[in-house]
């Protein structure tokens, strides 16, 4: 991975490294030293790499392993937008890879080709000294390996386009993040980004199961609110669901 700025967008950077621990907890550290953001961390491997409510994220050599650090982009309830975000600029870059065919987002914040997780995101932040929010998004994506034996099916990039390269994925990365955080405006453009995301997500209008820590959950995904929360039909009441596992209960019809 090179951390030549010549092919980032006007006004960001990027450092580059052999090997991390966790590119997000990087960015979080430049953060506490004053960063002014719009720094990409990325990474060849992690050896800490971690997903969300804690979970271990492979990181083997070969994959794109990425942190962008953004320095008081919005207030802290709006935060949570930039997994959408996060989410469309990564279907963006992907498809320049690989084709649109087959690829679509998994709420909340995964991608999947052909039905199986290539990627995944996770938004993390700290409130720096006067108050000032810094927040990471953090986007690993199976470049040229996959996990194995994981609860959602896996695969990688590779499979589709062999000899894929993460240098390439993340040149159309940054470029598409870019142009959707100017899209989002810092909340602003949230309406717009929802639209962009849910034209792109899988399973939506289908029947789906929701794995929550106090038990599932399934219904129709009918919708994402303004909130970011995935609106479920239950037997004929609107749930609105803030965090959980999807899982398709036939294959996702709303994938391109």
């Amino acid at each position: 991975m090179t951390g030549s700025e010549a092919a980032l967008p006007p006004g960001y950077r990027c450092e580059a490294f052999v090997s991390l621990g966790s590119t997000n907890d990087e960015a979080l550290a430049r953060a506490r030293e004053g960063d002014p953001g719009r720094l990409w961390i990325v990474a060849r491997e992690q050896r800490g790499g971690r997903g969300r409510q804690g979970r271990v994220w492979s990181s083997p050599p070969g994959n794109l392993y990425s942190s962008l650090l953004l320095v008081d982009p919005c207030t802290a309830s709006l935060s949570p937008q930039l997994g959408f975000v996060a989410g469309v600029s990564l279907h963006a870059a992907v498809t320049a890879i690989a084709g649109p065919q087959g690829v679509g987002l998994k709420w909340p914040n995964d991608l999947l080709v052909d039905g199986a997780k290539v990627s995944g995101i996770l938004v993390e932040g700290a409130t720096l000294p006067g108050g000032v929010l810094a927040v990471v998004i953090g986007i690993g994506v199976n470049v040229r390996q996959a996990p194995e034996g994981t609860p959602y099916p896996a695969t990688c990039l590779a499979a589709r386009v062999p000899g894929v390269q993460p240098e390439a994925l993340f040149e159309a990365l940054s470029s598409a993040m870019a142009t959707t955080l100017d899209l989002w405006s810092g909340g602003a453009g949230f309406a717009a980004v929802r639209r962009a995301w849910l034209e792109r997500a899988g399973g939506l209008g289908g029947p789906v199961t929701v794995r929550r820590p106090g038990g599932d959950i399934s219904g129709i995904f009918k919708d994402i609110d303004p909130d970011g929360r995935l609106l479920l039909d239950a037997d004929g009441r609107t749930v609105p669901i803030e965090a959980g596992d999807v899982f398709f209960n036939r294959p996702p019809g709303g994938l391109p």
